[in-house]
């Protein structure tokens, strides 16, 4: 468009004409009043809108007048169009000519209290131009008769397309169709203007669009590597300015390449460089002509606008691109993410159900990441889960999928096509590759890991049931010890159906006390007196039968309902040993088992103590049992042990000898007493190492000042080995299994009678 500041030469002639009119009128005598009137006004509007086209349409006589403005917006010259109003009516897009109509006429009857509306009219060349049209009515009085219906014409064309654009944007249509659309709006603005545009990507330009370019052209520059002598494109790219050619064959920044433009008509070409809102190259915006030339002021603006507005296109386009590589993408180890791995999958069971090929699931979950993540920090566990992740990758071959699901659950999709044992032979190399030692700040490392593998579609036809088998084996393997890969076969799924009733039941069982409690004594091997009682918990399920405690405290771990089991039979243990006081019984200590995560728990102390409160237990009477998993050197796992023991609670550590850090535990401990695992107590009559072990364990303790319960006696050479080895306490089935609180009272008074 002009300078609004500047009004071309036949507004200016207009306006001279007017001028000069009126001032003629001003002469004549007083019947000349309605034309002067009319010239006034006339002037009026011209002057109020440099840029608009004016129409007066005398509704009277039916004259019409249109401006030379209006008439050159439509490309036509002064003496072009005839002055009727035939020529408006058929100047009108044939789409919109009657709501134009039926609006001029709801405005002339007073049905519209005003007359505003956009419309395409034809060009003279062809094209559609977009108008918006205002008038307002003269009337006459006395009757109130319109008579005449002044108004103006905007050509709104670039406003319109640039907000069809940004719609385009906005809605997200493809970046090559509004690449295309830019190209075209500003290629009517010019005659015989052809436009392209180049995505940067490294170092490389990629055809964008170029809706009027040959393809032979798009074809040959895409791909084209930029630089500072590679044509107007490749130039601007490379050095972010804007490049002038104003001849393609003489000027040295084309001599590589203009063969490609000259066959095409190209002789001059003039690029801008695309940039991005923070001021990034992202590609360049060329205008093309068929002859030699360098851009006048109009076409130089044009290029900067149309520049900036394929420049917004690329920024969100690149954008989008990054957000679903991210969408699909975990960003802590640039693995595939979950939603990514379902994806593939789907597609995966798609093809296989066609062709009938067979792939096997991995699910790989670490060994103990909790504990890293607790004691070395988040921070520590994302270094180990980018080393895994390398690993993993490392491990697989390039044909297998690697995704990370979540947290420390990894996933391989193993090709099955190439021998029956690959899944098994991927995950042998998973759990050698991850065993590997790494240091993670300063710390020596020596992770694991578990893998449960299911086939499809041997296992599993549809996501749901595959991925379920696969995370059944994964259960399996962790069951079996961990740092091993498990297989799925059918029992599996018994039993993990076993484990989801026993999940579902629990909660109600916990919840209305539907668990029991039995109790075990526990002897002083030298007089045979009772001299405490460790109190055990049994469910029997109406459908289930006897389920086990390690079948029900771990799921009762996992649900989050170990805290309220705790207390209950911490509080009912409590409250029995009273009872027992009450009814004559000595003062027993009271054994509870503690789990180890409710154990670090920060409100395990205050709980006991108020249970001391309620129930006026004795504190020195109450051990609490936890096995040495807990046993770490970590100053706020060993703060437990302190804050226990300044309650005056005793404490002893369960199935000792069975962890990973007993020995160099010891002198951290503030405990009262070890019970032996009844792993080395059945060993130990058969095994000289056992016997040895058991020796050393009990001679130690007592150097360490730690009493000894030997667990799982069930034989009286046992009992008199363990005497021999001056073991103080055992309990077993030798001296009882574990009873109901009468049949415990009832056991008592026939061991003290006897």
């Amino acid at each position: 468009m002009n300078d609004l500041n500047s009004p071309d030469a036949s507004l200016i002639k207009e306006v001279q004409q007017l001028r000069s009119e009126l001032a003629a009128i001003k002469k004549t005598n007083k019947k000349r009043t309605s034309a002067l009137y009319k010239s006034e006004e006339r002037f009026s509007l011209a002057m109020r809108g440099a840029m608009d086209g004016l129409w007066d349409w005398n509704i009277e006589t039916n004259d019409i007048y249109y401006s030379p403005r209006w008439k050159s917006m439509l490309g036509y010259e002064e003496n072009e169009l005839d002055n009727t109003l035939d020529t408006w009516k058929n100047l009108i897009h044939p789409e919109d000519r009657e709501p134009v109509l039926q609006a001029a006429h709801d405005y002339l009857s007073g049905k519209a209290q005003s007359f505003e509306i956009e419309m395409r009219m034809q060009h003279k060349n062809g094209h559609d131009v977009f108008v918006l049209s205002r008038a307002f009515l003269q009337k006459r009085q006395p009757g109130n008769k319109p008579v005449r219906l002044v108004g103006t014409h905007v050509d709104i064309t670039e406003r319109k397309r640039t907000a069809d654009i940004l719609e385009m944007i906005a809605v997200g249509h493809p970046a090559a169709d509004i690449y295309n659309a830019i190209a075209l709006m500003y290629e009517q603005r010019h005659s015989g203007l052809r436009c392209s545009m180049l995505e940067l990507h490294g170092n490389k330009l990629l055809h964008g669009g170029a809706p009027s370019l040959p393809e032979e052209y798009c074809n040959a520059v895409h791909d084209l590597e930029y630089g500072p002598n590679v044509g107007s494109c490749g130039t601007s790219t490379y050095t972010g300015e804007r490049v002038l050619v104003e001849n393609i064959e003489t000027d040295p920044k084309w001599e590589k390449i203009k063969h490609i433009a000259l066959p095409h008509g190209m002789r001059c070409c003039w690029s801008e460089p695309i940039k991005n809102s923070s001021g990034k190259v992202l590609g360049s915006f060329a205008m093309y002509f068929n002859h030699t030339a360098l851009p006048n002021q109009e076409q130089s603006n044009d290029l900067t606008t149309a520049a900036r507005l394929a420049g917004i296109v690329m920024e969100r386009d690149q954008s989008q691109k990054r957000i679903r590589a991210l969408a699909f993408t975990d960003e802590l180890t640039g693995l595939a993410n979950r939603t990514r791995f379902y994806q593939v999958l789907n597609e995966l069971i798609k093809i296989s159900d066609n062709t009938k090929q067979r792939f096997s699931l991995l699910y790989i979950d670490m060994d103990g990441f909790k504990s890293i993540n607790d004691s070395l920090g988040h921070d520590a566990g994302d270094l180990l889960l980018k080393s895994i992740a390398k690993r993993l990758q490392a491990t697989s071959r390039e044909i297998d999928f690697v995704a990370r699901l979540s947290g420390d659950e990894f996933c391989i999709i193993v090709d099955e096509n190439h021998g029956e044992t690959t899944a098994s032979k991927v995950a042998q190399s998973c759990l050698k590759a991850i065993s590997q030692p790494l240091e993670i700040t300063t710390r020596r490392l020596l992770p694991s890991c578990s893998i449960g593998i299911a086939h499809y579609p041997a296992d599993g036809k549809d996501i749901p049931s595959l991925t379920k088998a696969a995370d059944t084996s994964l259960y399996t393997a962790k069951e079996r010890g961990k740092n091993q890969y498990a297989v799925y076969k059918s029992e599996l799924a018994e039993a993990a159906k076993y484990r989801f009733q026993i999940e579902q039941s629990l909660r109600e069982a916990i919840e209305s006390q539907q668990i029991n409690l039995v109790y075990q004594p526990q002897i002083n091997i030298e007089t045979g007196e009772f001299m405490g009682v460790e109190v055990l918990s049994r469910w029997h399920h109406p459908q289930l039968g006897n389920i086990p405690p390690s079948d029900f405290i771990p799921i009762a771990e996992k649900i989050g309902m170990i805290k309220p089991l705790t207390e209950w039979v911490l509080n009912t243990a409590c409250h029995q040993a009273i009872a027992w006081k009450r009814q004559g019984l000595p003062a027993l200590c009271m054994s509870v088992n503690i789990s180890p995560k409710h154990f670090l728990d920060k409100g395990l102390t205050p709980l006991i103590q108020r249970i001391l409160d309620k129930t006026d237990m004795v504190a020195s009477e109450l051990t609490l049992e936890v096995t040495e998993s807990v046993v770490q050197t970590d100053d706020s796992n060993l703060s437990v042990f302190k804050e226990l023991k300044n309650l005056g609670i005793q404490l002893a550590i369960d199935d000792f000898g069975t962890g990973y850090s007993s020995f160099a535990s010891l002198k951290h401990l503030t405990v009262d007493c070890l019970k032996i695992d009844r792993y080395f107590i059945n060993d130990m009559m058969d095994d000289s190492k056992s016997l040895l072990l058991v020796g050393s364990m009990i001679e130690m303790a007592h150097k360490l000042g730690y009493r000894i319960i030997a667990e799982g006696v069930e034989t009286i050479e046992q009992l008199d080995t363990l005497k021999g080895l001056n073991c103080e306490a055992a309990q077993g089935y030798l001296f009882s299994k574990p009873v109901s609180p009468d049949d415990f009272s009832k056991l008592f008074h026939d061991a003290s009678d006897n």
